[in-house]
């Protein structure tokens, strides 16, 4: 079993570590780019996707209106290890609306309810929630209560309502991170790693695959919003 601890100051360093090794573990499952290992640009996202919500929980600021908040899983026999996260944007002008950025639970624990269980806590505060996902990722949100909007890029929108929110989300800049000193390095020593031919073959998969994934999510999209005829 499971208790559900809600943070909206940055978590303790120990569970801090379990949330961005997570992060690392299942990146191709939570990436807007889910790349493959295979893919040499495999370590810079996961690089990227870490530094992004470390920056999340950075900007945790403790007030009730923190740009940034955490829902933690932790294991009920031992309450220092996190089982499931979610991590979530409060709108900034909508008291009923959010923005669910990430969420991940551990393979040893999936499919014992605790996303569902995540999902619906964060819906008690917002009852407005919006995430994207990828269209294979779409029967198992539907199934807990989520409805599709439309296709963004390689994802599908979804939401609690038939709408958006008109309310603002303080979305983290990663133009900064990719132009990072880290970020360059980690690519210099791909490229030496692996070579400028095989770099740039990489780059032809990534666009290739997120092609495919906006294609998937756009056919998916057409399908739920295309009125079937009796």
């Amino acid at each position: 079993m499971f208790t559900l601890t809600h943070l909206d100051a940055p978590p303790p360093e120990s569970l801090k570590a379990q949330v961005l090794q997570m992060v690392v573990d299942y990146f191709s499952d939570i990436s807007p780019v889910p790349l493959t290992p295979s893919n040499p640009l495999f370590q810079l996202y996961q690089y990227v996707i870490g530094f992004e919500v470390h920056l999340y929980l950075q900007a945790m600021n403790g007030e009730a209106d923190s740009p940034t908040q955490l829902l933690l899983a932790l294991d009920d026999q031992d309450p220092a290890v996190v089982l499931g996260f979610a991590l979530y944007l409060p709108s900034q002008d909508d008291a009923d609306a959010c923005t669910l950025a990430y969420m991940a639970v551990a393979a040893s624990h999936r499919r014992r309810g605790i996303a569902r269980a995540m999902l619906q806590r964060i819906i008690e505060r917002h009852p407005h929630l919006e995430l994207a996902c990828v269209a294979g990722k779409v029967p198992t949100f539907e199934a807990m209560g989520l409805q599709v909007l439309a296709a963004q890029g390689p994802q599908v929108l979804m939401n609690t309502r038939d709408r958006r929110s008109d309310g603002l989300v303080a979305v983290q800049d990663l133009a900064p991170v990719f132009q990072s000193t880290e970020v360059r390095q980690i690519h210099a020593y791909l490229l030496k790693q692996h070579g400028k031919k095989a770099m740039s073959e990489a780059e032809k998969q990534r666009d290739y695959h997120l092609d495919q994934l906006a294609h998937q999510a756009r056919q998916l999209v057409a399908e739920r919003l295309t009125p079937t005829l009796h």
